[in-house]
């Protein structure tokens, strides 16, 4: 058993890097659109930021350690199995660059495996409900229209101004708004991986209670970070440019947006997709150019991946879970 815990420790690291160079466009994207850095210096930024983020509590991790699947029911087995179906999710993503959900994944993986052991009776209903399907569907709406309103606000604003002028100043201003997104970024998903961790030092009565201890907080805030730093290029170029091309004026108003929304969603312990709500914010504030500003069928593509991660993901698990003898 302990040996079998060392791997889903390691699995769970390997499962946080990917989860780091898979969301990185969450922080970077629009930052590197707007040439306001360059992808190095943002890469950089971004990863030390996301570190940083890990440290600001650990809501969202009792939440997914503790408000998903019923904790008795989870086995080694089980955590090994969500995470092999979400790894495999990301990185089938990554691949073809569509910006989807590590956070969902892991949480449509966990469910899988966990009805693969135990049955459906497993499954927390209103936990899943009220901190899973309802925030996947109302914080990629307020992302779009807090988007909206926030860059119809600036246009007003700054009406008279001369427009390079403008993008001067907030040049400066998104080196700002993209610290406080990639912040963000890290007090939501650091803590998921965080939470996995805990619960398997639990299932195998290493650890009396669900508290998360410092060394699982530093090792997660580290491997997001280095994963961050590493960079997934491909969902980058989706989120940065194929959408819409973005000037550092809607890469504030994108990233000022979606940071606002992460950081609420982390205070009350809501395991959200930043990736969901950074692309409607983006979708968002790219509409106030008018609805042909947006490619659509780019972002299709996206809604079909949001939509399809969870319950893919469950089947995957249950699928590993059958075959791997755990």
């Amino acid at each position: 058993m302990f040996i079998l815990l060392l791997v889903v420790i390691f699995v769970a690291l390997v499962f946080e890097y990917i989860n780091g160079f898979h969301d990185s466009a969450n922080a970077i994207a629009t930052v590197v659109s707007t040439k306001v850095l360059t992808a190095r210096a943002a890469i950089l930024y971004a990863g030390v930021l996301n570190m940083a983020g890990a440290f600001f509590g650990t809501h969202v991790a009792s939440t997914i350690g503790k408000g998903i699947v019923q904790t008795e029911s989870v086995t080694q087995g089980v955590i090994l199995c969500a995470l092999l179906a979400a790894i495999i999710w990301n990185l089938i993503t990554w691949y073809y660059g569509i910006p989807s959900s590590s956070s969902h994944a892991l949480i449509g993986g966990l469910i899988g495996a966990g009805i693969a052991k135990a049955g459906l009776q497993v499954v927390k209903i209103d936990g899943v409900l009220h901190k899973v399907v309802i925030p996947m569907i109302t914080s990629p709406i307020l992302g779009f229209c807090i988007g909206f309103f926030c860059m119809v606000s600036i246009l007003w604003l700054f009406a008279k101004a001369n427009p390079s002028t403008v993008n001067k100043y907030f040049k400066k201003l998104q080196l700002l708004s993209s610290g406080i997104m990639a912040l963000s970024h890290g007090t939501n998903d650091a803590q998921k991986t965080m939470g996995i961790i805990t619960l398997a030092l639990v299932s195998c009565n290493i650890l009396p209670s669900f508290e998360v201890p410092f060394w699982v907080i530093f090792c997660c805030a580290l491997t997001m970070g280095l994963g961050t730093m590493a960079g997934g290029w491909r969902i980058i170029r989706t989120m940065g440019s194929k959408m819409i091309k973005l000037k550092p004026v809607h890469g504030f108003a994108a990233e000022t947006t979606a940071a606002v929304v992460i950081l609420g969603a982390s205070h009350f312990g809501i395991p959200v997709s930043t990736t969901h709500i950074i692309s409607t914010s983006i979708m968002g504030v790219g509409s106030t150019k008018g609805v042909h500003a947006v490619k659509w069928g780019i972002v299709g593509n996206i809604v079909m991946a949001w939509v399809f991660t969870i319950p893919i993901c469950m089947i995957l698990a249950m699928i590993i879970y059958r075959i791997l003898p755990v």
